[in-house]
């Protein structure tokens, strides 16, 4: 009920009514127009559920004002049920901070606190994935394709384009000769969902580092009943695929990237 009332605010706003935002960051989706006006029912919110829901939307930040994680975009919600639908935290999340964080299968999740857990999260080399200096990989002639769904449930997508931003401030901002995101509007945790999340990463790395051609598009297929229902072109961010303007929507040929 939620992801429909999302699409219905925000799906034609790039465009093209499709069941995706092609950003989902520019969708202004306000949870307060889904609450009950009077008697609750499967189809509105409750007062507690609607701060839930905002919740789930804000990034979270210490005291002071600092990100400490951005916040799950809109378009994500059909996912949130494994991470949200119980009286406790994932295993994974739970997990990583009684094994890795404090080395205690007896440590209670009750205790957590954002700000000094994360900061001790933070303080180890295993946690902490987030250092943004890649000169030695890339004097070595790596070659770096990121990507990620705009739709995940579990790592919010705007962490991966913070740490893609980090690295072109730390770098120079002309770094697409070795590095560059794709975005995939719809995609899930590394796959699924709504959108284009079918493509060919390693023929896309071997022609990039071998003949050196630089991705300037990634044409992706979303797949429906063993078919071919659809194909988007996945652009390098923070470029989107913009429709042409006529010709089917489910033809990537159809679209060009663009920096809105």
């Amino acid at each position: 009920m939620i992801n429909q009332a999302v699409l219905a605010t925000c799906d034609a706003a790039d465009g093209v009514k499709d069941g995706l935002l092609a950003d989902p960051r520019r969708c202004h989706f306000d949870p307060s127009t889904l609450m009950c006006a009077t008697n609750t029912s499967e189809n509105c919110l409750t007062p507690a559920q609607v701060e839930a829901v905002k919740k789930i939307y804000a990034p979270v930040k210490t005291q002071s004002g600092t990100l400490i994680f951005p916040s799950f975009e809109p378009g994500s919600e059909l996912g949130w049920g494994p991470m949200t639908g119980g009286p406790e935290p994932s295993r994974v999340a739970a997990g990583t901070f009684a094994y890795l964080v404090y080395k205690n299968p007896k440590w209670d999740w009750r205790t957590f606190d954002a700000e000094r857990d994360t900061a001790l999260a933070d303080s180890t080399d295993i946690i902490n994935a987030t250092k943004p200096d890649l000169s030695a990989f890339q004097s070595r002639g790596g070659k770096l394709l990121m990507y990620h769904g705009w739709a995940d449930p579990a790592i919010p997508p705007g962490n991966t384009v913070n740490f893609y931003n980090g690295v072109l401030a730390k770098m120079g901002k002309n770094q697409g000769d070795w590095v560059r995101l794709f975005m995939v509007p719809g995609m899930e945790h590394c796959g699924g969902g709504p959108g284009t999340d079918q493509f060919n990463k390693m023929a896309v790395l071997e022609r990039w580092r071998e003949e050196g051609a630089a991705p300037s598009q990634i044409v992706a297929a979303h797949v429906t009943n063993g078919q071919v229902s659809m194909t988007r072109p996945l652009c390098p961010y923070p470029q989107v695929a913009v429709y042409k303007g006529t010709g089917s929507t489910n033809d990537a040929g159809n679209f060009s990237c663009k920096t809105q």
